[in-house]
């Protein structure tokens, strides 16, 4: 018997997998969002590039922490007024995104999630 090759998993809207810097990113959308942000952090228009930042997203009942999601976002960074900046590459705006996004930005006072569709801006 001849073993199946594992079928790689398409992605539900076509983003293919790209690696740079040694950082592999969900999408060339994202990868080409963050090589413009690490030249943008060359030049010193911005500081203190993060990527895959984790926003877990929980409420207390009854005295109980109640985990409901977890959201990843893309990029974090200081931009030059020292300000964190919350960035989504995103070529589809799903319902489930918009939700999380409502949800983080409503948990974490003072958060507000940008989203990317260009990465050259």
């Amino acid at each position: 018997m001849i073993p199946k090759r594992a079928k790689k998993k398409k992605s539900k809207y076509f983003a293919i997998k790209t690696e740079y810097d040694g950082i592999m990113f969900d999408s060339k959308l994202e990868a080409a969002r963050y090589k413009v942000l690490k030249e943008r952090q060359d030049k010193h228009e911005i500081s203190d590039l993060e990527v895959q930042i984790d926003f877990p997203c929980a409420i207390t009942v009854d005295g109980k922490e109640k985990h409901i999601c977890k959201y990843i976002a893309d990029f974090k960074y200081k931009d030059y007024h020292g300000d964190w900046v919350i960035e989504d590459t995103k070529g589809v705006i799903t319902q489930v995104f918009s939700l999380k996004k409502k949800l983080v930005e409503a948990l974490y006072p003072g958060v507000k999630i940008n989203i990317v569709k260009d990465p050259r801006i």
